[in-house]
């Protein structure tokens, strides 16, 4: 029997839940499960202590006997540190932005860039006439 930890989702339509669990890879997402390992509420702030909750000594105790964490539990696992933190898979072209988007990307880094140069020629000019003030008195 394949083992594998992952998400049973819970709650109800637009207000999602998640139950972290051992379970058998072959069963369905959310039927029955082996042991409830921790939990997972997405509608949390992402420094809030309770949106990823797990025991980690249960953890342990299950990934020696074999269990294999989902590509999202094994993230969970990584920043809890029970486990390191798993590379991240590249994602597919479809969700890279478009040529417009990226076009109007370059647009605001070049607009930021600019405005920083500008900023420290003015800090230079200001600095200059200063520095010139005290030795013309001198």
């Amino acid at each position: 029997m394949a083992l594998k930890i992952r998400m049973s989702r819970g709650g109800r339509k637009n207000l999602p839940y998640y139950r972290i669990v051992v379970t058998d890879s072959r069963s369905p997402r959310d039927s029955n499960f082996i042991e409830r390992l921790g939990t997972y509420n997405p509608l949390l702030a992402q420094n809030d202590p309770n949106r990823v909750v797990i025991d980690a000594e249960k953890v342990k105790a299950w990934l020696a006997k074999g269990a294999q964490p989902s590509e999202r539990v094994a993230i969970f696992l990584g920043k809890a540190g029970i486990m390191p933190m798993p590379k991240q898979s590249v994602r597919p072209q479809k969700s890279a932005p478009k040529a417009k988007a990226q076009e109007r990307l370059k647009e605001a880094e070049e607009k930021a860039r600019a405005a920083a140069e500008a900023a420290e020629a003015a800090k230079a000019e200001a600095a200059a006439p200063a520095e010139a003030a005290p030795e013309a008195a001198a």
